[in-house]
Order: structure tokens, then C-alpha cells, then sequence
């Protein structure tokens, strides 16, 4: 027998007793990871797990990490509903053991932030009737500010409710009305777009650089805390540095319509 032969059967009955070097068979994994056979397949064919150690053409190996990953994925679906083709991503990200508990950290992070704001949301809310009295926006108006999502009222016992935030919204929009900026100026409801537009690509970067930042860097529930405190004077902040730069872009006007 050739040493060439002699390595290749070594392998061979390495792989065949495989759960004994940490390997586990596609029965195995499935079962540790409550994910059914079909759908690793599955996960397999769109790359979101690496390639097996194959021992013939129907028998394959899984390394034991297979099965954290695979529930990661799992976890991915069902409670961030993200398609495979951006779980794929995210996994690339953080291909290794240490990137992926620092995904799970992240994941934590954002859902604990995310509760504890709906909580906030949820405790509260003005009826649309409320609304109506005491602002006296039109329905005409509210329902436009909902179909652009710059409200989102939510519906409990069929009867539609406004958070906390959407009240201050559609205060801001009475206040501004009434002082002036109406359709008689040509100002519309829908002017609210250029604010939700450029605050969307704000937030996203700056969730983004928070979440990156505090992520597995201290306890869940303290990262959490800290996000809370940090709210208002990022408002504030925004609030200070929208009045800086509107001097600015006036001053820069000016100077442009000098001869």
C-alpha cells in the first residue's frame, strides 16, 4: 500500500468516526440545533454555511460550530425576518466564532432598546377624536401625514391611537400653520417628507455607529440605560446644529447673489 493510500484511509476512518473529533452528522445537527434537515440543506445550497467534510458522494460531516451557526441564522429569520440573502451578508461580517457573539450581542441590544421604547409608546395615546379637539388639524391632514408614515398611529379595541411622538408631530405641524406656513402659501403636510427623509439616513447612521460601539462592550441592560440618557441631548443636540446650519446656508446665499 502507497503512503498516498495509506493517508487517504487514515482520513477516511477519521471522518467515519467523526462525532468523536467534534463532527456531527446531518441527523445530529439537526436535532441540536431544532432546525430540520431540509433547511440546513437549504442553508447550504445558499451559502450561508460552509462546505461540509464530505466522505463520499452521500455522506457529509458537520464541524460542531455548525450548530451555533445554524440557530443564529434561524434567529435571524424569525425574529429580525431578514431574507437569507442579507443574513448572508451580516454572516460574512462576522465570520468567526468571536463575530458571531458579538452579532448576538447586537441583536440583544437593538430588541432591549426597541422594547423599552414601545413600552414608552405604548403607555400612552390620544384617540383621533382627542387629536381632532385639541389641535384642530383636519382629518384630511392627519390622514396624509399617515399615508407618508411620518405618524403611525396604532389600533387598540378599533379605536386608533397616537403615541407620545405623534402627538408631538401633530402639535408641531398645528404650530406651524398657525403660524404661517399654510397651503395658501403653498406649504403642504408633504413638506414633512424632506425632514423624514434626510432624519432617516441620520438615524440609520447613527443607530448604526451606537449599536457597533456598545454592542458586547458592557451588560445588555446598561447599554440599554445608557441609550436612554443619550436621547435628549442627541435631540438637543440636532435641535442646536439645524439652527447653526440654517445661519450658514443663509449667509452662503447671500454671499453667492453678490456681484
Amino acid at each position: 500500500m502507497s503512503a498516498t493510500e495509506s493517508r487517504g484511509r487514515g482520513t477516511s476512518r477519521k471522518a467515519e468516526g467523526g462525532e468523536q473529533d467534534g463532527l456531527l452528522r446531518m441527523r445530529e445537527l439537526a436535532e441540536a440545533t431544532g432546525v430540520s434537515a431540509g433547511t440546513i440543506k437549504h442553508y447550504l445550497r445558499e451559502g450561508l454555511l460552509p462546505e461540509p467534510v464530505k466522505t463520499s458522494r452521500n455522506m457529509a460531516y458537520y464541524p460542531r460550530d455548525f450548530v451555533e451557526r445554524v440557530k443564529l441564522i434561524k434567529q435571524l429569520q424569525e425574529e429580525r425576518f431578514l431574507p437569507l440573502k442579507v443574513i448572508k451578508e451580516v454572516l460574512a461580517n462576522g465570520a468567526d466564532e468571536q463575530g458571531h457573539e458579538r452579532l448576538r450581542a447586537l441583536i440583544e441590544l437593538e430588541d432591549r432598546v426597541l422594547e423599552r421604547a414601545l413600552l414608552t409608546q405604548d403607555a400612552t395615546g390620544l384617540s383621533e377624536t382627542e387629536i381632532e379637539a385639541r389641535y384642530g388639524l383636519p382629518a384630511e391632514v392627519l390622514e396624509r401625514l399617515e399615508r407618508l408614515e411620518v405618524l403611525t398611529p396604532r389600533v387598540q379595541d378599533g379605536t386608533k391611537l397616537y403615541g407620545p411622538d405623534d402627538v408631538k408631530i401633530v402639535e408641531a405641524v398645528d404650530r406651524m400653520r398657525a403660524s404661517g406656513y399654510s397651503e395658501t402659501l403653498g406649504f403642504t403636510v408633504y413638506d414633512t417628507l424632506i425632514y423624514k427623509r434626510n432624519l432617516e439616513r441620520l438615524v440609520h447612521e447613527e443607530v448604526g455607529v451606537m449599536m457597533e460601539r456598545l454592542a458586547g462592550e458592557m451588560e445588555t441592560n446598561e447599554a440599554a440605560d445608557l441609550v436612554e440618557r443619550a436621547v435628549e441631548p442627541m435631540r438637543e443636540l440636532v435641535t442646536a446644529l439645524r439652527a447653526k446650519l440654517l445661519i450658514s446656508e443663509l449667509k452662503a446665499r447671500r454671499a453667492a447673489q453678490r456681484p
